[in-house]
């Protein structure tokens, strides 16, 4: 028997309907008719890593002199799955063949793969199934290409010193780094991550241009100018040649350099006097054309959601925090099997969904009519495209359509942004025509813009406000600003007009805007861009080069979510007004770190190593050993440093000198003692990291 191994029990099912097995279950797998083959599913991981203090009771108890803790490589069972592990693993046993059809990345290879080391299987020959799409016709056409899981054996222990790394580098800083500030008196869990840290990195860098930032005032020339009998506002262009060393001022914050404090401004003046100047030279003078043209812009529909895209819109429609949406999308797909997988990380879809895309929109036109109504079903975008799908392919809908009443407010509105998005595909382009005049005026150049709509496409489906964004998906990359809707085509260069007001305006540079939900998720996408250091900048770049959607980012679709979370119920981070800012603590607490800990540099050289052991030039173990070491150099060098951290500490209510600290007893037992021990020796017990005042 052969025993094919899904991640999930829906890819098991389109395995089995793919090679003319049943659509439903017998026990723990999919029998396929005709031979005795098999398909099982997990879900998710049914494995964990061992926690430290499952190995040595010793780490039971926090303290500085255990640190830095040492554990072995071991998985354990979750709890939440142990069931499904056991009947995995003796169906496993019973197989003569196994095929590994996790999903085609790292992760998905040591999903299964750790499954049939805990039940000491290696021995067993084993097959590898690479697909991203479980459209039937990819799976079939999978299945007849499938070489030896040995070829896959680096990819699989990258991935499990990616995690056993992750989980050493959390547990020892964290213990480290949170001991030392409750010597001071804290309250609370200093946490430390690979990812986690370097976003608060980003948080505070951004809170530190915003607060540090300088206006400056500027002014810009505006001139009304009479021609045709319109009256058409235009703007000042300043000469070029000129260079105006205050129009652009870089300002560099930690690891980041943000895109300019002072932005370029095209149509800015920095002088009063020229401003005036420029007014008394045009005004009430004839203008004359130097160039009038219109461009055709055609504007392709915005892709299809992958996780990330989807929670930003949703954080910047309904304020959404990622967690949120990430938890109603699993709804959807699990339960409601109402849409694709909704992890994913790609925005493209295979040419086999444009094939099954009829269907599909007659389905979701019977409660959705307002989005299909438009759809040319013969319509092919971008989007679908094989060559860029990644690991899997854009969350879109399933024929499991469900009707509007039978979602929640949240459900609905999640739904709908996938179905909207979908649906875009299938309509038009929008096409807009962009008319830019140049007058000259007694030597001086202004100009005017003015955008209509010819044909409005997929816009339809939109509000204007979501049309700029859109554009950033798309070749709508010179008009990506506001442009004035007016119609300015009928004016030709044979057209005279003449200055009829002309006015000052007085402005000044605004700050850096604090991250929203939105901006913030963002830019975890492309961190790489506010990177200094060259080497890491290209080694972050090239760990994304075949995703789509990321540029040098740092973090999953998956986890994103769970840090910023983290950063939040630490208290690292709060939310003001629609921004994200970073707290006092939280600013503290990174200004007091190591570099290494705030800067996303580690994913980067991590990610370097990991490709050497996927190829096989470097044994996972040494890579771990790497980081152990630095680890340890990090734990003793903050001991005998201390933690430079501003704390809010508990009085101690006993002499009402001193604060209270958390100490271990001989007993490996901890307790909160006074900061003055031994002139006061008053104790209280320890609750779950605070003390039990009575």
């Amino acid at each position: 028997m052969r025993l094919f191994i899904a991640p999930k029990r829906d890819v098991a099912l389109s395995i089995s309907v793919a090679l003319g097995g049943p659509s439903q279950p017998n026990g723990a797998s999919f029998k396929l008719d005709g031979d005795e083959d098999e398909v099982t599913w997990l879900a998710g991981h049914l494995l964990r890593l061992g926690n430290p203090q499952e190995f040595d009771e010793r780490y039971e108890t926090w303290s500085l002199d255990d640190l830095p803790m040492n554990w072995p490589i071991s998985y354990l069972p979750d709890d939440r799955h142990q069931h499904q592990l056991a009947a995995v693993i003796e169906l496993a046993k019973q197989a003569d063949e196994l095929v590994n059809a996790g999903d085609p990345d790292p992760e998905g290879q040591r999903l299964v793969d750790e499954i049939i080391e805990y039940a000491g299987l290696e021995s067993k020959p084993m097959a590898r199934l690479l697909i991203n799409d479980n459209n039937p016709m990819a799976i079939l056409k999978a299945s007849l290409s499938m070489r030896s899981n040995k070829d896959y054996r680096g990819l699989s222990l990258s991935a499990l010193a990616r995690s056993v790394c992750d989980q050493r580098y959390g547990f020892n800083l964290t213990r480290t780094y949170t001991l030392l500030a409750r010597q001071q008196g804290y309250i609370g869990v200093l946490s430390v991550g690979r990812v986690q840290t370097p976003v608060l990195g980003l948080i505070v860098a951004r809170d530190k241009a915003h607060q540090s930032h300088t206006p400056v005032t500027y002014y810009e020339v505006v001139a009304d100018i009479q021609i045709r009998n319109q009256l058409i506002r235009c703007q000042y262009v300043p000469d070029q040649n000129q260079c105006n060393e205050e129009s652009q001022v870089d300002l560099q914050i930690d690891f980041v350099t943000e895109a300019t404090a002072t932005p370029d401004i095209p149509s800015a003046v920095f002088d009063m006097a020229t401003a005036k100047k420029i007014t008394a030279d045009v005004n009430d003078k004839p203008a004359s054309l130097e160039s009038a043209t219109t461009q055709t812009v055609n504007l392709a529909p915005p892709l299809p959601h992958s996780l990330l895209s989807l929670q930003a819109e949703a954080a910047g429609q309904y304020g959404y925090k990622p967690g949120r949406v990430h938890e109603i999308a699993q709804k959807l797909r699990d339960e409601l099997m109402a849409i694709t997988y909704h992890r994913s990380d790609s925005r493209y879809l295979s040419n086999e969904r444009f094939r099954e895309a009829p269907a599909l929109l007659d389905a979701l036109s019977a409660h959705y009519p307002e989005m299909t109504s438009g759809c040319d079903k013969a319509q092919r975008s971008q989007a679908f495209n094989s060559d860029k799908v990644t690991a899997h392919h854009a969350i879109i809908p399933t024929l499991n359509v469900p009707s509007p009443d039978s979602l929640d407010e949240d459900e609905t509105r999640i739904y709908e942004l996938i179905t909207r998005a979908y649906a875009a595909q299938f309509h038009k382009e929008a096409i807009n025509r962009v008319t830019t005049l140049v007058f000259a005026i007694n030597g001086h150049q202004f100009s005017a813009m003015g955008e209509v709509s010819q044909v409005f496409g997929w816009r339809e489906l939109f509000d204007d406000n979501y049309v700029l964004e859109a554009a950033q998906d798309s070749e709508y990359v010179e008009f990506n600003t506001p442009v004035e809707r007016r119609d300015l085509e009928a004016i030709t260069r044979f057209d005279y007009g003449k200055v009829a007001v002309t006015q000052v305006l007085t402005k000044t540079t605004s700050a850096p805007a604090c991250y929203t939900m939105k901006t913030l998720l963002q830019d975890l996408t492309k961190v790489a861009q506010y990177v200094t250091d060259p080497v890491v900048k290209k080694l972050l770049l090239e760990k994304d080069s075949a995703k789509q959607d990321e540029a040098g980012g740092i973090g999953t679709p998956a986890t994103r979510d769970k840090h910023i979370e983290t950063l939040f119920v630490r208290r690292f981070v709060t939310e003001e007004d629609g921004s994200i800012v970073s707290t006092a603590i939280g600013r503290d607490f990174h200004d007091a770190l190591p570099d290494f800990a705030v800067k996303p540099d580690m994913t980067a050289l991590w990610h370097e190593k990991q490709k050497q052991i996927e190829s096989g030039a470097m044994d996972y173990k040494v890579f771990i050993s790497d980081v152990d070491t630095i680890i340890a150099g990090e734990v003793d060098r903050a001991k005998q440093a201390g933690l430079n951290i501003k704390v809010k500490s508990i009085s101690c209510p006993s002499c009402t000198t001193g604060h209270l600290v958390l100490r271990t007893s001989k007993a490996k037992k901890q307790f909160w003692g006074c900061s003055t021990f031994p002139e006061c020796r008053a104790t209280f017990s320890d609750v779950k990291g605070r003390p039990e005042i009575k």
